[in-house]
């Protein structure tokens, strides 16, 4: 049965929850509209955010005419509240996973407690699913008081739906219509599973023992966040925004928790985020490093360490290791707002992407440094990315971009491959390990001197994106931010003011000049870049324009959704594009967020 066609929201309209191992985007108005189950980067339950009549939702919905609402997070968790006003009340979702160490058979719940503040209000309840991305049909059994869903094939959830009020089946969905009277509440379960359908329990024991816990679970860990300056609960939400993006079971961490969410509304630039890219999540480790979150770090290295015992090191993973990650379209999908094609799995996987042994032996780097010693194993496996740092530092690459035109000479690939090897010999030698000095000191020495010559271009009074290029491109803010350049140095101030006319608007940044098939290989243009814009901030931070720096980040701040996350990219009217939430954005916020912090201290 399909169910009516619902709305689209703003992708700004959402709130995250997750158990670590999948996560779900709760609306404004109250409805799951996307969930992957059970993990990640499995096939969708929930996908009305990529289409409305198909997809798949959970919504809970007070029956109340033009009722206003409102979101936010109980501080220091992922717990959700929902709350809607309106003439005849004010009504009550909490939304939250909890959280477990049972990775196996049981693939976790979605907990929904539904209170009434005041008045004695009315409230549908309609339990949607749309099993392995809307393709699969599937029937619902009553059994007893709860309601099971499955679609009948073995790497599918099963999934049950349990209240404290009647439900029923219409069609192949669960529904209930109940009213909650003034200051009492009713609970709602939806759990998954890929093994056999436990008993059913007791639901308020359940929901009780559950609450308290997933609450205390989360402040536990927000207290290791060594972070204590003047914007901490942004810097806090971002950090439990990172760790829902993290595998619990695994280590890895997820790019975005989103796939086919549009750059351009309308437009094909539709990617699949669910996967760990050795990029970002490398990043998201220096951000975790930087925070006192050693433990994450930790789990993450480990994963890397044993995924390269198997084999070289690849660009991108599932979060389990896997590398099937074939690009494929899902046709019968009509995309957000018909932003099409939607798109699974991702074609950058057999891509060349040289940076990626920068970003990772740089949070190698600052792991053995600040938090724990690196075994003499590990650091053997340093030495073969070094290796392959030697045979390909001057290669045409796809970058971080990941165009899909014809591959180029980027600066940012040459930038990270210095940055490899100038954290491996500062880790051999802080270790002293035995590496041949010579050879890794010249090879570190000629990418500099590659960098800092033939990047420049005079014309441009800038460094350009590639080699022989007059284009721009953001990645270049990382020179500093790396220490590769002094943020003094009278290029680098050039190449901040060829930024400024060229890239960016206010506290806006595109990522580079000239965002059409001529660079990327894409039609359509893009908006512009959150993580370039603390990158930007950031810079100016180190180049001792502080107060500018500031002034920068709290603008950059309203940009956030009400709930203080953030996309990949905003549009024209500074609408939210593309997979959300962006762990790139939300890492770059921390970095940005220390460095004034840091600079600040300073002044004093």
């Amino acid at each position: 049965m399909q169910h009516e066609k619902r709305s689209y929201q703003p992708i700004e309209n959402y709130g995250i929850i997750g158990n670590l191992q999948t996560v779900a985007l709760v609306s404004l108005r109250g409805s799951i509209d996307f969930m992957c189950c059970p993990r990640f980067d499995s096939p969708t339950v929930f996908a009305t955010l990529l289409d409305a009549k198909k997809g798949g939702y959970f919504s809970i919905e007070p029956v109340m005419k033009e009722y206003k609402s409102k979101q936010l997070y109980i501080p220091g968790t992922a717990v959700l509240l929902t709350r809607f006003f309106a003439d005849a009340g004010i009504a009550e979702i909490s939304d939250y996973m909890p959280l477990t160490d049972h990775y196996e058979d049981h693939c976790g719940c979605i907990i929904r407690k539904i209170k009434t503040i005041r008045g004695n209000i009315t409230y549908r309840m309609h339990c949607a699913p749309r099993f392995d991305y809307a393709r699969t049909p599937h029937e619902a059994q009553q059994q007893g008081p709860s309601i099971a869903f499955t679609a009948g094939a073995a790497h599918l959830p099963k999934l049950r739906l349990l209240a404290e009020v009647p439900l029923e089946i219409r069609g192949a969905d669960g529904y209930a219509e109940f009213t909650v009277s003034e200051n009492d509440s009713v609970h709602i379960v939806l759990e998954s599973f890929t093994g056999d359908i436990q008993e059913q329990p007791d639901i308020k024991n359940y929901v009780q023992h559950t609450y308290i816990d997933t609450i205390d679970t989360w402040r536990k860990w927000c207290r290791q966040i060594t972070y204590d300056g003047r914007y901490t609960e942004l810097v806090q939400r971002s950090a439990i925004t990172l760790k829902l993006l993290s595998s619990g079971q695994y280590g890895s961490v997820i790019a975005a928790a989103t796939f086919g969410l549009p750059e351009t509304m309308g437009g094909h630039r539709n990617w699949d985020y669910r996967y760990a890219w050795i990029r970002d999540a490398a990043f998201t480790m220096y951000a975790f490093l930087r925070l006192g979150l050693y433990e994450e770090a930790h789990h993450f290295l480990e994963w890397v360490f044993n995924l390269c015992k198997e084999r070289k090191l690849q660009l991108i993973y599932r979060i389990d290791g896997n590398t099937e990650l074939d690009e494929k379209e899902l046709p019968h999908l009509d995309g957000y707002q018909g932003s099409r094609p939607v798109r699974i799995g991702n074609a950058a996987k057999d891509q060349l992407q040289v940076d990626i042994y920068g970003e990772l032996i740089d949070t190698i780097y600052i792991y053995n440094k600040s938090y724990k010693p690196i075994s003499y194993e590990f650091w053997t496996m340093i030495c073969t990315l070094v290796e392959c740092v030697t045979e390909q530092w001057d290669c045409k690459d796809h970058g971080i971009w990941e165009i899909r035109s014809d591959k180029l000479p980027f600066l940012h690939s040459r930038l990270m491959c210095w940055v490899a090897m100038d954290r491996a010999i500062k880790i051999a030698e802080h270790r002293v390990f035995p590496y041949p000095e010579q050879e890794w000191k010249s090879l570190r020495d000629a990418i500099y001197n590659d960098i800092y010559h033939n990047f420049w271009n005079g014309k441009v009074q800038a460094w350009v994106q590639s080699k022989g290029s007059d284009l721009l491109d953001a990645s270049v803010l990382l020179m500093p931010l790396t220490h590769f350049i002094a943020p003094m140095e009278p290029r680098w101030t050039k190449t901040m003011e060829a930024l400024d006319k060229k890239l960016r608007l206010d506290v806006l940044l595109y990522r580079y000049q000239g965002s059409d098939r001529r660079i990327d290989g894409l039609e359509g243009e893009e908006g512009t870049f959150n993580m370039c814009s603390f990158w930007y901030i950031e810079a100016l931070a180190k180049s001792g324009q502080v107060s500018k720096a500031v002034e920068n980040f709290e603008k950059m701040l309203g940009y956030a959704n009400h709930l203080g996350l953030f996309s990949e990219e905003l549009g024209h009217t500074g609408e939210h594009l593309g997979n959300f939430p962006q762990a790139f954005t939300h890492l770059a916020l921390i970095s940005a967020a220390l460095e004034l912090d840091k600079q600040l201290k300073r002044l004093r």
